[in-house]
């Protein structure tokens, strides 16, 4: 080979190596910027999560305060209530006496006041919980004072007597009935 061969040979093997070069730099330069690329779009994702569970988290917040809040205006009388059920057990024992007594005005006054009370207060929302003599007790909803031998075996386990009347103020109970139970 001549000179000139070899020279024109080194120069192309140059060329090519340069060009080689350039495109590992390319490359290279394109990795990085897919990199680049990619740590973003996992930086974004992250951040989305991130906001969608704070959103989350703030909604739930929102609606448990909204809930507690709408269960203090349901109760919020729930104290003077409370101290008014010895009023109404005064008032049933007043009825009980003056319906034994000649004496009807005051008896039909009595009454009128005592309704008019009781129509007030359920329409704050107090409720009267039935119990009567012979119903199942229920340790959930009343409380025993005592137990008695039953009458008969059909009154074992049931209510045989009301002693004292109980409430409750919207979904709460406020004051169980008070019952005696057969055994």
């Amino acid at each position: 080979m001549s000179d000139k061969e070899n020279t024109l040979d080194d120069e192309f093997l140059d060329d090519e190596l340069l060009e080689g070069q350039e495109q590992e730099q390319e490359n290279e330069e394109e990795e990085e910027e897919k990199s680049v690329e990619e740590t973003l779009s996992d930086e974004l994702a992250k951040e989305k999560d991130k906001f969608l569970r704070l959103f989350a988290e703030f909604e739930n917040y929102k609606r448990r305060t909204s809930k507690e809040r709408m269960e203090l205006f349901k109760t919020a009388g729930q104290e003077v209530i409370v101290s008014l059920l010895p009023v109404l057990d005064d008032f049933d024992r007043a009825m009980k006496e003056l319906a034994k007594s000649e004496d009807k005005e005051t008896f039909t006054g009595i009454e009128l006041i005592n309704v008019k009370l009781r129509e007030t207060l359920k329409g704050k929302g107090l409720e009267m919980v039935e119990a009567k003599a012979g119903d199942v007790f229920d340790a959930d909803i009343h409380e025993a004072i005592t137990q008695i031998p039953a009458p008969d075996k059909k009154m074992k386990g049931k209510i045989i007597d009301v002693i004292e009347k109980g409430f409750k103020l919207g979904d709460r109970i406020i004051r169980h009935p008070k019952v005696v139970v057969g055994n």
